[in-house]
């Protein structure tokens, strides 16, 4: 495909956020003439809503997706390092559990800042144009049209060779391809529900805006928080949005021929517990742009190898998540929990290139989601096998020093006649 062919195409993106415009700078760079769709007012100029600001955290898959548009270094100067997960104990001891090794970190990023900084970046294309207040109120995959509703509420229809849905886990985009055959879709919601807290400190000396995520089941919240809540500030908040609610989202297939394409939370929704959900969507674009370099922009070739490689990895992922949730909610104070992670963190600094800890091959490397999953099931069984070999073994050497040392046998008698006599006159049983 040309480069006159290519700026024949014009791509419309429904949706406006991380991904969304992280995916137009993608676009843009190959000449295609791009469109952003976004029901949202510029979030650079109007003021944001309170309770939607939770800081995200960026990893490894998200910076290489940042690396490739140049603006890594950009976004990881605004990050906070985090190195450790602290755990509060109901006794109110801490103790912290590393991420990684000591030079592995994950970043907080203001998820309102970075969404101003790809904004930004898109602008920068003269070939990229970013409208906001438009809604899309109907899409028509097969024909390549979208229709969108402005602020004059005059609704307009919009031709395309490629739709992209980045519209987040409600998506409109998808709602459309649902009903194509063959699609599939499962949505779960679970019990807890998040809040932003804005928490004032002692001190008053905080370098950012001291916001904080709680996460309860969904029917505490009042039982939980209201007696606690004696800043007035904190009550403010807590009665300015409802408790939000998590929802995993699935589905397949992520493309529909060569004319529409779902990425980020439009096609797979998490629960954030494994603080992948960004770094997942921000893989999709990079993922993408890959295979369009391989195809050389063939989008009849690049979108059903860009589902048949990310819906067994966003799957993954979206099942490990769970698997945190429910990890972080029941097991993290458990003893043995903290053993068996002090096991994997002695095998993986014996045999790095062999044990490698789940949470490093999700966070801090582009091992595809599904292939750490495999390779972690493997690990636990050897772990699993070796501390059952080695517990048999502690258990017969202790049964059979404590036979040996503790009482003689029966055997031992036979062997030592000339004990009999004494033994009996001890006993007083024989005299002579």
């Amino acid at each position: 495909m040309d480069s006159s062919d290519i700026q024949r195409k014009n791509i419309a993106i429904i949706g406006g956020g991380l991904v969304g415009s992280l995916n137009a700078c993608f676009l843009a760079k190959r000449n295609f003439q791009v469109d952003i769709y976004e029901a949202r007012e510029d979030i650079r100029v109007t003021k944001s809503a309170r309770g939607r600001s939770i800081n995200l955290a960026l990893s490894y898959r998200g910076r290489q997706a940042l690396k490739a548009i140049g603006l890594e270094d950009q976004v990881v100067s605004q990050g906070i390092p985090m190195r450790a997960r602290m755990i509060h104990s109901l006794s109110g001891k801490k103790s912290a559990i590393p991420y990684g090794t000591k030079s592995q970190y994950i970043l907080s990023i203001s998820r309102e800042n970075l969404n101003k900084d790809l904004l930004t970046a898109v602008e920068k294309y003269s070939n990229a144009k970013v409208h906001f207040g438009h809604r899309l109120v109907k899409c028509n995959p097969e024909k390549g049209v979208i229709t969108v509703l402005g602020q004059d509420k005059v609704p307009k229809d919009v031709t395309c060779d490629l739709i992209v849905g980045c519209d987040g886990a409600f998506s409109t985009v998808r709602t459309y391809l649902m009903k194509k055959p063959r699609f599939d879709y499962s949505q779960q919601y679970i019990p807890h529900g998040y809040m932003e807290l804005n928490i004032p400190p002692k001190n008053g000396d905080y370098a950012m805006e001291p916001n904080y995520l709680h996460i309860w089941p969904r029917d505490t919240f009042m039982m939980i928080a209201l007696p606690n809540m004696v800043v007035q500030a904190l009550v403010q908040d807590f009665f300015l949005l409802p408790a939000q609610s998590m929802i995993s989202v699935k589905c397949s297939s992520f493309h529909f021929k060569s004319h529409c394409l779902l990425m980020g939370d439009a096609a797979h929704a998490i629960v954030p517990f494994f603080g992948q959900g960004m770094n997942a969507g921000f893989e999709d674009c990079l993922v993408f742009d890959e295979l369009m370099d391989k195809f050389n922009n063939d989008f009849s070739m690049c979108l059903p190898e860009f589902s048949r490689l990310r819906i067994p990895d966003d799957h993954a992922i979206s099942d490990l998540s769970m698997y945190n949730y429910i990890e972080m909610r029941a097991h993290v104070n458990s003893r043995w929990f903290i053993f068996r992670k002090n096991i994997e963190r002695l095998l993986h600094a014996i045999m790095p290139s062999t044990f490698i800890p789940l949470y490093t091959m999700v966070t801090f490397s582009r091992i595809r989601y599904h292939e750490a999953v495999l390779h972690w099931y493997w690990q636990k069984k050897v772990i699993n096998g070796g501390l059952f070999l080695l517990g048999t073994l502690i258990a017969v050497s202790g049964t059979y020093l404590l036979m040996r040392y503790k009482s003689p046998s029966p055997l031992d008698y036979l062997r030592r006649p000339s004990e009999w006599v004494t033994y009996f006159q001890n006993t007083g049983h024989v005299s002579l």
